[in-house]
């Protein structure tokens, strides 16, 4: 482990459990959810034993947070992805399908990055890193932070809401012309909105619809789980379906479309955009797109 901060706590504190204290003492560990992550990896000593979310600080303490060298894989993998926005701190790439965005498998997203993407010149550069996840046969936006501050940043915007997500799928059955979502996932609240754009006669499933569809919470799967609660699955969805109704060999049609938010650096409003891949276009042309 390499030393990365050092906090001294001030004397006569109000009594705090570390998890509570420490939430924005260091600079590299910005929300309580990284605060908790980096405890549970045994990164924050308290006075120079490993701490817990449970350590009491009471004044007087060291705090120091120690970061993990990085990883480096003796293989490399080749892997070309479509970049689709870049600067010297965030990128966007467009996922293929068929592919994890990190875990502890070869070939996954994170481990192509630093092939497809520039080196960032800033003083924290860091090995990019994917800030959020979409599914394994999902296609679409994935944003990325190229230093250690953006991705705390870029990590933020997302715990607190400040992203806006928009995905296009292609779902099965009839459906109303838009609607709300609001079914449970496992139990926790959940909201996804959706807009039909366009809707065809199917031989096979009776209607086809392009969807627009704006997830409100970060459920696992939520998209999928959703459409299927109200009779509208996603077509080519191996797992979320109706008997009968599976389109096999075609791959998911679930494309995440849209990525809105403000850039943590330069305050710029940004608006990215990919378009849809040509299995959607075949069954709706271009010109149903808003």
């Amino acid at each position: 482990m390499q030393l990365k901060e050092i906090h001294n706590v001030p004397e006569n504190v109000t009594p705090l459990r570390l998890q509570e204290y420490g939430v924005g003492v260091f600079e590299s560990i910005k929300t309580k959810s990284a605060l908790k992550k980096a405890i549970k990896k045994n990164l924050v000593l308290v006075n120079g034993a490993i701490a817990t979310t449970a350590t009491m600080i009471v004044g007087g303490e060291e705090i120091a947070y120690h970061q993990l060298p990085e990883k480096k894989t003796k293989t490399r993998l080749v892997l070309k992805l479509d970049v689709v926005y870049e600067d010297e701190y965030l990128a966007v790439i467009n996922k293929p399908a068929g592919i994890l965005v990190s875990g502890n498998g070869f070939k996954t997203v994170a481990n192509a990055l630093p092939q497809n993407l520039k080196k960032s010149s800033a003083i924290d550069a860091a090995t990019p890193q994917p800030v959020h996840r979409l599914d394994y046969a999902t296609t679409g936006l994935l944003l990325v932070g190229k230093t250690n501050s953006m991705i705390i940043n870029l990590n933020q915007l997302f715990e607190f809401k400040k992203i806006t997500k928009e995905y296009y799928a292609v779902t099965i059955g009839k459906m109303e012309t838009n609607g709300i979502i609001n079914s449970e996932i496992d139990g926790k609240p959940s909201m996804s909105s959706f807009k039909v754009i366009a809707s065809i006669l199917s031989e096979r499933f009776s209607f086809l619809n392009l969807v627009k569809l704006s997830p409100h919470t970060g459920r696992r799967h939520q998209l999928r789980k959703h459409l299927l609660s109200i009779g509208n699955p996603i077509l080519g969805d191996a797992t979320y379906f109706l008997e009968g109704l599976q389109l096999k060999r075609k791959g998911l049609y679930l494309h995440a479309r849209l990525l809105r938010f403000q850039h943590p650096i330069t305050n710029e409003e940004m608006c990215i955009e990919s378009d849809l891949p040509k299995k959607f276009t075949k069954l709706f042309p271009t010109n149903y797109m808003q």
